[in-house]
């Protein structure tokens, strides 16, 4: 991984390589004016750390790649949580509200019955979502940002964090699963694929996010826990 993203290349061949990263670009506050310059002159006009952002755009881009416990404990944690929040914003904000105007679409020719029950189905877990990730935002990252503080909240860990933190991606299973197989013939093939490649994304790009979470997020806080004793 480290061959391949290096604060050295222009962000513009990042993107070529993983056009992906255009989201990762947004979350991380860069103006993608500065696509043509140097990461590293890109990540200082924006203000975060050259190297976290490369390590999450190596989660984001390669499967495989794990960090290793330096690269982890190196991270810049308001870098982190920048990006964490901005997936947030960009999940509640665009992500699901497009899925929800696809799926209505979807299954406008369905019987009334059976299209209350879909579009409930996605509703209820739209819904989930938005608690889990303002869970999130109103509690895990204030106390994060505590810490770094040097404060130390009682009554709460990071380890409560891992007990709740359930995972955000099963459902799309079976959502996947309704569009592909359950639902009438009369339901357009077209909107179809449209609205399976986007559960498709959303999916994985849910899954990176909670990999950052899980993986960086925690073992920092961690960390910042143990040295304040």
């Amino acid at each position: 991984m480290k061959e391949m993203f290096t604060p050295d290349m222009r962000l513009s061949e990042m993107i070529d390589m993983d056009y992906t990263l255009v989201q990762v670009v947004s979350r991380m506050g860069i103006d993608l004016r500065h696509t043509p310059l140097k990461v590293s002159d890109a990540c200082a006009l924006a203000g975060i750390d050259p190297a976290t952002f490369i390590l999450i755009s190596g989660v984001y881009s390669f499967p495989e790649y794990i960090p290793t416990p330096a690269e982890v404990s190196s991270v810049n944690v308001p870098d982190i949580l920048r990006y964490l929040r901005g997936s947030h914003a960009y999940y509640t904000g665009i992500a699901l509200r497009d899925l929800e105007s696809s799926f209505d679409l979807l299954v406008e020719p369905c019987e009334e019955t059976r299209k209350k029950v879909i579009l409930k189905f996605f509703i209820d877990y739209k819904i989930e979502l938005e608690k889990h990730f303002e869970r999130e935002d109103k509690q895990v990252f204030p106390y994060v940002e505590s810490l770094l503080s040097g404060a130390r909240p009682a009554g709460y860990t990071i380890e409560d964090f891992e007990e709740h933190h359930e995972s955000v991606d099963e459902k799309m299973e079976d959502m996947k699963n309704i569009v592909m197989k359950y639902l009438p013939e009369e339901c357009s093939g077209e909107m179809k694929m449209w609205v399976l490649l986007s559960i498709f994304r959303l999916r994985d790009d849910l899954r990176r996010h909670t990999y950052v979470e899980d993986n960086i997020l925690v073992p920092v806080v961690k960390r910042l826990e143990d040295d304040g004793r």
